[in-house]
């Protein structure tokens, strides 16, 4: 089986520091920069992520550009995973190395069914207003990243945004402080799927809490998303019951989540030791 997973706010935290102390040895430091904490895992979960390696494909499926994942030193260069998926699907990382075929790919995909950057810019520039911008970024050339004074930000005028983005083939995300801008064919679905694909076509799970992880989530034959995020506020107005959610929410819900992948896991091996030869 694969285990594919977002990141940030699924299995990896950031956390006050004073929040982080009262824990202790519960968490553990997932990511420095320049000599300070940026995020954290919990330490039942950093465990259960080396047991889970030894039985299964564990793949992490991230927005972060290539070098903001390998900032993740617990989990890029401690568990140190064959596969990786950064850039939203954009980028793929086989033994640390990009995927160049796939890279290219998606490339040809996003000319083939998004509008271009210059058409793109100048309707996000209209309502991306510079009192509550704070910064913005093209990552990896492929998708915008913008850092926003949330409280400030409009809601309904960024919710028309989308809409008229999604007719030029671009979906928008709103996660904590930040506002993705990104092309249809930039997926983690479609990431995770050629994966398993050329991995003989073995069985997905996969956990994620934004829009953005909603791809990944669809072509997975078994997901859970953690209680808190975008896909939970937006079952909570919903109550459509697509996925199913961690009771924990927070940092001790990706608790929650690998004990799902675990459980699992055993049970489609049992299934596979009774089916007769």
């Amino acid at each position: 089986m694969i285990y594919a997973s977002d990141l940030d706010q699924t299995l990896i935290y950031s956390q006050p520091a004073e929040r982080a102390e009262h824990w202790g040895d519960r968490i553990m430091v997932a990511e420095l920069i320049d000599g300070k904490v940026r995020s954290y895992m919990s330490s039942t979960t950093y465990q259960r992520l080396q047991e889970l390696m030894n039985e299964l494909i564990f793949i992490p499926v991230t927005t972060r550009t290539i070098a903001q994942y390998v900032r993740i030193h617990l989990i890029s260069q401690t568990l140190k995973p064959q596969y990786a998926v950064t850039s939203n699907g954009g980028n793929m990382l086989i033994d640390g190395k990009v995927d160049t075929e796939w890279r290219d790919l998606v490339r040809t995909r996003v000319s083939d069914t998004s509008a271009p950057v210059e058409d793109v810019f100048p309707v996000m520039q209209g309502v991306l207003q510079q009192d509550w911008l704070i910064s913005s970024s093209f990552c990896d050339d492929l998708f915008y990243s913008h850092i926003v004074e949330r409280d400030r930000m409009p809601m309904q005028e960024i919710a028309d945004l989308s809409t008229q983005l999604m007719g030029m083939g671009w979906r928008t995300s709103v996660q904590g402080r930040k506002v993705y801008i990104v092309p249809e064919a930039v997926s983690k679905g479609a990431a995770v799927a050629h994966l398993s694909e050329v991995l003989g076509g073995r069985k997905v799970i996969a956990s994620g809490d934004s829009l953005l992880d909603q791809s990944l989530l669809d072509i997975a034959d078994y997901a859970i998303a953690p209680g808190h995020g975008e896909l939970f506020r937006q079952e909570q107005m919903g109550q459509s019951g697509k996925y199913r959610f961690t009771e924990e929410s927070g940092i001790f819900a990706a608790d929650d989540i690998t004990s799902f992948v675990h459980s699992t896991h055993s049970e489609h091996r049992k299934l596979l030791i009774k089916e007769p030869s």
